[in-house]
């Protein structure tokens, strides 16, 4: 199913990024790509590696051997990362890879990452587009349109939230999962990009700084539109 585009985004509520702390960049690590969250530590992907860290002081925790070019994501016990073409399903504490889906697109189409309801949610940058796919056999079950470059993808409780970069800005928005209006937009800093993107659950945004090599925590805007 794919829904119509978003609508007036000129009135969602708009707020500048409250950026609580900065991470890295991490020795040997030149970009980050997709980020998550386990509940304990922050999973960046760099290319080659995953890296987990601890938010409270950055300290790098492990990493894991995984090729990691774009979204990651956590479904409570694996980690999901993009490699190219293939979603790889991997035991964090081995870095075994489980089971692994084609992506929906070829390699440099597919962005962010995350999971939720039982599905995993993939950002696909130049389609400005969100899917929903099946973690079992990488199967589309929902298209949802954006009218901006789409990095990182998130679920923030039943909100869903996704990353933007174009025309040299960046933004976190929140839109609605059904018709891709954009309810809130949190601008960030001229200069300072999204790659990817994890809400923890608990009022923090973690970001991904692409050619940084930076992780940023960014606070959950107050307010709302609606």
């Amino acid at each position: 199913m794919t829904s119509t585009p978003q609508r007036n985004f000129r009135t969602a509520a708009v707020s500048a990024a409250d950026i609580i702390s900065e991470y890295g960049p991490f020795p040997g690590i030149e970009r980050i790509h997709g980020v998550t969250f386990d509940g304990r530590q922050v999973w960046a992907a760099t290319g080659q590696t995953l890296v987990a860290f601890d938010p409270a002081n950055g300290e790098v925790r492990r990493t894991v051997d995984a090729p990691s070019d774009a979204g990651t994501a956590f479904d409570g016990k694996h980690l999901y990362q993009i490699a190219e073409s293939r979603i790889n399903k991997i035991e964090p504490s081995t870095g075994r890879v489980v089971h692994s889906i084609p992506a929906p697109a070829e390699r440099g189409s597919n962005s962010g990452l995350t999971w939720a309801e039982g599905s995993l949610w993939v950002g696909q940058y130049r389609d400005r587009r969100i899917l929903q796919v099946d973690p079992t056999d990488g199967r589309v079950l929902r298209t949802i349109e954006s009218d901006r470059f789409v990095t990182g993808v998130t679920w923030a409780n039943d909100e869903l939230w996704h990353g933007t970069w174009e025309n040299d800005e960046s933004e976190l928005r929140q839109i609605d999962a059904v018709s891709g209006e954009v309810l809130k937009r949190v601008q960030m800093p001229d200069g300072l990009v999204v790659s990817g993107l994890e809400y923890d659950g608990n009022g923090t945004f973690y970001c991904g700084g692409a050619a940084s090599g930076k992780v940023r925590a960014v606070r959950y805007p107050k307010g709302s539109n609606r």
